[in-house]
């Protein structure tokens, strides 16, 4: 099997309430993504748990893969506008893509 060429990216994901999807791919197109991945999830925490029993306790899963200066930029610009008012978690992770094209 022939070397891989691994090129290096950051991975961050924002777990929030459904309310900012829209909101939130807005924003990360803006802040210089090339794309995302959307998902709802479900979990609890400090703060209780957040079921998605009805539509104020949905929560989504975005994660998009960039380069470090954009993926500071988005995690920067969420915890800034958002994080005082939304259940918010931000996190990011070294990663390497194939098709560094693409992202």
């Amino acid at each position: 099997m022939a070397d891989m060429q691994v090129h290096p990216r950051k991975l961050i994901v924002i777990i929030t309430e459904a309310a900012l999807e829209p909101l939130l791919v807005k924003d990360v197109l803006h802040l210089g993504a090339h794309g995302y991945t959307l998902s709802d999830v479900r979990g609890g925490g400090r703060h209780g748990a957040r079921d998605a029993a009805w539509e104020g306790a949905r929560n989504i899963r975005m994660e998009v893969i960039c380069d470090e200066q954009v993926a500071g930029a988005i995690a920067e610009h969420v915890r800034a506008e958002y994080s005082a008012h939304y259940a918010t978690t931000i996190f990011t992770a070294d990663i390497g893509v194939l098709r560094p094209e693409k992202f």
